[in-house]
């Protein structure tokens, strides 16, 4: 059980705080509600391009991780399609040095032409080391346009193409900046041995005379429903031929999301799950498979894939992962099954709970998500879901029509 109390700033700025009696560590995260899904269609990336901004100083204080180091703390940041995330672990009693960075770099970034260009290369070299190097590094690329047709969820994090950053000027950044990056638009979120009210007091003194517009309201188109399967097979430099399946399913807050995550563990948890145990192990189809859902605030995606052993057909490969899924629609899961993947999900929870960072990251997302009380309850959404829940929602999302496939083959196959 996370304790926590809520406060809201004047200027809009949640926060968010929980008393940690056991740690002297403090975690102080500060979550944008920004992601690549803000973006606009020709001007991919953005958000990604700021996390690194973010950290290339303000007017007052030129280097963002000298006073971290200096109050013995560590900090970093992510990315993703629906916000972005800041966060520093240092000692309780340094706290004061999270709350004076954080609020110096939400309202007064140091955005010039020099930092622009260098944050642009180091973005423009990560979208290719990623991407465009790695054996099957165009998967996100390739699956997400081809499941997705109109909303934002189409291209990844990284950006539709990196033109779109290297072709970034310094007016487009600043205007993202001044949209995005407002104590309306964030949730400060904080776990440490301090009374909450400190941790309000402590807001207020930091944040509270920031000036902010109301939080930008973008709307998305959504997206249709799918009606026919869909394919893409490239030739990529690959070392053997990948597989990989996705299905629509619905968002974060869905009853979809908690059948989809216990379906992606029963199918490719381990070694002891279904696709290892019968595709790999015995009918040695795949040297690798894995299953798992996006978990987007909007709907999102089941996804499977996996790599064929050579001389094993395209088609045997997909008409045993359709078998898969197939049987979860037609075979009801055993108790012993799915016991032991509630178990799994307890104690990852449990372990989470532990860690005074963790908290601080859950509060903030589960704020964001717009219920707070997740953090507690989310636990009794999975263990309800029973072996019916996972035959109904299998029957309904694992449908040809709502399929996208994509096959990655080497030149050579």
């Amino acid at each position: 059980m996370i304790t926590y109390s809520e406060h809201k700033l004047s200027n809009g700025l949640r926060v968010v705080a929980n008393r940690d009696r056991l740690s002297a560590l403090a975690a102080v995260n500060m979550l944008y509600c920004v992601g690549a899904r803000n973006e606009n269609p020709s001007r991919t990336g953005f958000a990604h391009l700021f996390e690194h901004l973010m950290f290339r100083g303000t007017r007052r204080i030129p280097d963002f991780d000298l006073p971290v180091q200096r109050a013995c703390g560590e900090n970093n940041a992510f990315t993703n399609n629906d916000y972005t995330d800041y966060y520093i672990t240092l000692p309780k009693d340094n706290i004061e040095t999270a709350f004076w960075l954080e609020s110096d770099r939400m309202t007064g970034l140091d955005i010039t032409e020099e930092k622009l260009e260098t944050e642009k290369s180091v973005v423009i070299e990560e979208y290719n080391q990623r991407y465009l190097n790695q054996p099957y590094g165009e998967q996100w690329l390739l699956l997400r346009a081809l499941a997705y047709e109109v909303h934002n969820y189409r291209w990844p994090t990284i950006g539709l193409t990196p033109e779109h950053v290297r072709e970034a000027t310094l007016d487009d950044v600043r205007a993202f900046y001044r949209r995005y990056y407002e104590p309306s638009n964030a949730i400060l979120s904080v776990s440490a041995d301090l009374d909450p009210e400190e941790v309000f007091a402590l807001a207020e003194k930091w944040f509270g005379g920031l000036e902010s517009s109301p939080a930008p309201v973008d709307t998305l188109a959504a997206e249709p429903e799918q009606r026919q399967a869909r394919r893409l097979e490239v030739e990529r430099d690959v070392p053997a031929v990948q597989i990989t399946i996705a299905f629509h399913m619905g968002d974060r807050l869905s009853r979809d999301y908690y059948c989809g995550d216990v379906m992606s563990d029963l199918l490719a948890g381990g070694t002891s799950a279904r696709m290892y145990n019968e595709l790999v192990r015995r009918r040695r189809l795949f040297s690798g498979v894995n299953a798992y859902i996006t978990g987007d605030v909007d709907p999102g995606l089941f996804v499977m894939n996996g790599q064929l052993m050579p001389g094993v057909e395209i088609a045997s490969g997909e008409e045993a992962m359709w078998g898969e899924l197939e049987r979860l629609a037609n075979e009801p899961v055993s108790a012993e099954e799915l016991e032991k993947i509630r178990n799994k999900f307890e104690a990852n929870m449990l372990y989470g709970e532990l860690n005074v960072m963790n908290k601080a990251l859950n509060l903030g997302y589960y704020a964001m998500l717009g219920d707070l009380e997740l953090v507690n309850s989310e636990l009794d959404a999975y263990r309800s879901v029973g072996a019916s829940d996972i035959m109904e929602t299998a029957g309904r999302l694992f449908r040809r029509e709502n399929s996208s496939t994509l096959v990655i083959r080497g030149g050579r196959d």
